[in-house]
């Protein structure tokens, strides 16, 4: 198999690990990083053994010729570059949040269908292995059809502190943990029909909100609520960054709690398991459930890109999760329900 060259853009926090999951995948070689810093770019490229190292995307693309691009910018640069990959004819993916706002969401899956190129977005939450499980769960139809879930990432971790960027956007939880964890709501149970969205501000000295709640009515009639927040407060229930389901079926019901047990509940009882993530040396203990995921969504980039099948999250697909995202933000600016064609 030749591997597929591929170019990071972008060499901050996630890069480290979207790189050493890449590595975890055979069939993909990273030739190139950019960033804006170029000594940044050549720190990255050093510690993975990369040759080479640019702060010029035009020249990067021009001298190495990638086969795909992955983008791992801040959200405000995300269009840039997914427009320049859709000038050149290169397929490339995207991190999450797509983009900040709707608008220029939708232009960039514009411009990729309109150039044929393969856009991806790295929504790598549904892919964590506890989500997969409990997905499997629910698709077994052992707890019958489902009509109402709760899906919830909530924790007292302090996020600002490690990641003080987050503190300045006018934006923060929604478009942080909404993006994944409504696109986990999409992923289990489908379109939504309607929303409506509440969002608090806790802590005093950040501009976005960092508590929300979204409750949908989805395609098949299930309600499903979203609970999402940074509160930094006390939770007897916290294992950051776990996120935790309860799903009521017509035959019985589906809990993913702390430390990954997963119980199923029918007449014949409850039967309980671990689903735990895999583990992987160069992933953060604090992160390992979040970071372990990205193989199983690389992976899935890598089969599309090589014409083995369709991705999950392409830039189509999560555009719908971004219409729910900016719709909760409208929804709790008006406190109102909005229904969806």
């Amino acid at each position: 198999m030749t591997p597929l060259k591929f170019a990071v853009f972008g060499a901050g926090f996630w890069s480290r690990f979207q790189l050493a999951a890449w590595k975890e995948l055979e069939g993909a070689e990273c030739v190139a990083v950019y960033n804006r810093t170029r000594s940044k770019a050549e720190a990255l490229a050093h510690d993975f053994g990369i040759p080479a190292a640019y702060n010029d995307p035009e020249a990067l693309i021009r001298e190495q010729q990638p086969d795909f691009i992955d983008v791992i910018t801040d959200v405000d640069t995300h269009a840039q570059f997914v427009h320049l990959a859709a000038a050149h004819r290169i397929p490339v993916i995207c991190q999450k949040p797509m983009a900040p706002t709707l608008e220029v969401a939708e232009a960039m899956v514009a411009a990729c269908r309109e150039a044929g190129v393969p856009f991806f977005v790295h929504e790598n939450w549904r892919w964590q292995t506890p989500i997969r499980e409990a997905a499997a769960v629910l698709n077994s139809g052992i707890i019958g059809a489902p009509f109402r879930a709760r899906i919830d990432m909530v924790s007292g971790f302090p996020v600002f502190k490690n990641q003080p960027f987050l503190a300045e956007l006018e934006q923060f939880i929604l478009t942080d943990m909404g993006s994944h964890l409504l696109d986990v709501a999409r992923f289990l149970f489908g379109e939504a029909r309607s929303l409506y969205c509440q969002t608090h501000r806790v802590h005093p000295d950040i501009r976005g909100e960092d508590v929300a709640s979204v409750m949908m009515r989805m395609g098949e009639g299930t309600t499903v609520v979203c609970n999402m927040g940074y509160a930094e407060n006390y939770l007897e229930r916290d294992r950051f960054p776990e996120t935790f389901l309860f799903i009521e079926g017509a035959k019985g019901s589906l809990e993913l709690g702390p430390d990954y047990w997963l119980r199923i509940t029918t007449g014949e009882g409850t039967h309980s398991r671990r689903v735990p993530p895999s583990r992987y040396p160069w992933a953060d203990p604090a992160y390992d459930v979040v970071q372990s995921s990205i193989v199983p969504c690389n992976a899935d980039f890598l089969k599309a890109l090589r014409g083995e099948g369709e991705a999950e999250t392409t830039g189509e697909d999560n555009l719908k999760t971004a219409r729910l995202v900016f719709g909760a933000y409208e929804s709790a600016a008006k406190d109102q329900t909005l229904h969806f064609s």
